[in-house]
């Protein structure tokens, strides 16, 4: 290669490039070599090795404990997980007590304290000999392929990614230019939430596993809401995962990214990537009250040392209940007990597939749109829908509106521009805001600086808060939580999952949860006397304030919202 002497010796038509000249030449070789790989696709004739649930375990400790809490055979057992640290160790007793099955499914499981500790809580699993299936969508790994690689590489661990990016994972921009070609497909996600302990015990909800979303991130943390769930929806819950496990939508890890390095290598990797100190894991012996008048002791695989332990969680939640780690402990679980549903998007919804017949398009019965929207239709008095993201679209308005004219009460909640992480959807959700509010509909939306100061919804110290729960209540009895948000792309593009759950008890508990949220963390948004500018009023200790423009921002984001608002169509949101 030559010198830059060398170049500078040369006669001026011919010398080297400068520089920056060199620098974009990089990036055009680069986009280049991007492009060309670009057209690769999807491998073909991948194995997958079917796999199915194992059953319910009712003979392991936690098949023991589900059993001596249930009190009608026939209804699933729920409680609600509104704070984050209840939630994760919830999680983490479930992968720490499970001795045949773990299976997980997550939109996301972020590389941070709170992810890397998780999946070392599930690698101690699979050396105690549980079967571990791992189902991830392939957008947030970008950049992960070694650590997940090395989890791979364990005994009785397997991986699958859902819709994967076969070229240019290093990162989110190289994903998304090496398959242009495929944008329809790759901009499909998976949002599915569920974790799953020995066909017996699982969590479900909204959550994605990173700090954010267990109170554990300095910069902004997320209000959200999980269920516990034990009952006959466990075995509906399985189904669902297996249905999408052994989906042609989701390839093992391996047919995706390929190594070199043993698994005694890669092991040692994930070590490194996971700990700061790789040491021997350390066993915990807990003895729990498996029935009345016996006990069993069960030898847990705690984290590993140099692991950084999660926060404990408070002493009681928002709702009163205490961690449950308690009464699993103590080898029963005080739930609430109810008829209930689960619903998942099939996989195929990544491909643009839809039900028909006859060869006319219908409406998917077994969607988690098509079962909200008929619970919202169904409404004879009053709706209350929490979700960060709310874009109703024309057929969404059409239902308010149909509502409205029956009487039935709507109260929405969802995200401030302040609050809100994704401000291109709030594009969309502002279209809507003066034609809800003529309908009469109540609209609320949530204060980062508010909900920060309010000990009764999380502890953020110096973070922020943000709305990621996604709920439903209808009429004081019938309930939906699940990974859903009331926008398009939950609509249209990306899989969702969701429980249906008939109990005017759960109910209440929600409504509590988002009567706290006006009260103490959100602006109540009304209309101006003009009919068509906005008003955000909030009480605090000065009392009322009344704002006349997006509470909470500077001048930047407002103009930066006006420009996306003309950018970004409204089906891609």
């Amino acid at each position: 290669m030559m010198t830059p002497d060398a170049c500078r010796r040369l006669p001026r038509p011919a010398r080297c490039p400068t520089p920056r000249q060199r620098r974009r030449l990089g990036w055009l070789l680069a986009l280049v070599v991007v492009f060309a790989s670009g057209c690769a696709g999807l491998p073909e004739k991948v194995e997958r090795p079917p796999s199915k649930t194992l059953g319910t375990a009712a003979d392991t400790p936690l098949g023991r404990i589900a059993e001596a809490s249930t009190v009608d055979p026939e209804l699933s057992g729920f409680r609600l997980m509104p704070t984050g640290q209840f939630a994760l160790q919830a999680r983490i007793e479930l992968a720490r007590r499970a001795q045949r099955t773990l299976d997980v499914q997550y939109y996301q499981i972020h590389n941070d304290q709170t992810g890397r500790y998780l999946l070392r809580t599930l690698r101690d699993a699979s050396l105690r000999g549980v079967r571990v299936r791992l189902i991830l969508d392939d957008l947030y790994t970008a950049g992960e392929d070694e650590m997940l690689l090395a989890l791979n590489a364990y005994p009785n661990v397997e991986i699958r990614l859902f819709n994967p990016f076969p070229t240019g994972r290093k990162s989110l921009i190289t994903r998304f230019t090496a398959n242009i070609h495929d944008f329809n497909r790759v901009h499909r996600r998976m949002h599915n939430k569920l974790f799953l302990a020995d066909g017996v015990m699982a969590v479900a909800g909204g959550r994605n596993i990173a700090d954010e979303y267990f109170m554990a991130s300095k910069g902004a943390n997320f209000v959200d809401l999980d269920l516990f769930v034990i009952g006959p929806i466990l075995s509906r819950l399985s189904f669902l995962f297996d249905e999408y496990w052994n989906s042609p939508r989701v390839y093992p890890l391996r047919a995706i990214v390929t190594t070199d390095k043993s698994d005694a290598e890669l092991q040692n990797e994930f070590e490194q990537l996971t700990s700061a100190e790789a040491s021997e894991p350390v066993l915990q012996t807990v003895t729990v009250n498996a029935e009345a008048g016996a006990t069993q002791t069960v030898e847990l695989h705690a984290a590993h040392e140099g692991t950084p332990e999660p926060e404990a969680p408070p002493p009681n939640d928002v709702l009163g209940y205490s961690p449950i780690v308690q009464e699993l402990n103590a080898g029963k679980l005080g739930l609430i007990w109810a008829s209930a549903q689960a619903y998942a998007d099939n996989p195929d919804k990544v491909i643009g597939r839809v039900s028909s017949y006859g060869g006319v398009p219908i409406d998917d019965v077994d969607s988690v749109r098509y079962n909200v929207i008929e619970m919202v239709r169904r409404a004879r008095q009053e709706v209350v829908i929490t979700s960060p993201y709310l874009v109703p679209g024309l057929e969404g308005m059409e239902t308010f509106a149909a509502s409205t004219k029956r009487g039935v009460k709507f109260t929405l909640v969802t995200n401030s521009l302040a609050a809100t992480d994704e401000p291109v959807v709030h594009t969309g959700y502002r279209r809507y805001r003066p034609q809800m509010l003529a309908l009469g509909m109540e609209l609320y939306e949530l204060s980062p600086q508010k909900v920060s100061r309010s000990l009764r919804l999380g502890r953020f110290s110096t973070s922020i808060g943000r709305l990621h729960a996604k709920s439903a209540v209808v009429d004081q009895k019938n309930l939906f939580i699940g990974s859903m948000n009331f926008d398009p792309r939950s609509d249209q593009h990306n899989t969702e999952m969701g429980l249906f759950i008939e109990s005017p008890a759960l109910a209440a508990q929600v409504l509590k949860l988002v009567g706290v949220i006006r009260q103490q963390g959100a602006y109540h948004v009304t209309l101006a006397e003009n009919g068509q500018d906005l008003v955000w009023t909030t009480t605090g200790r000065g009392g009322e304030q009344i704002v006349v423009e997006e509470p909470e921002t500077d001048i930047w984001s407002r103009m930066m919202l006006e420009l996306l608002s003309v950018l970004v169509p409204e089906g891609l949101l």
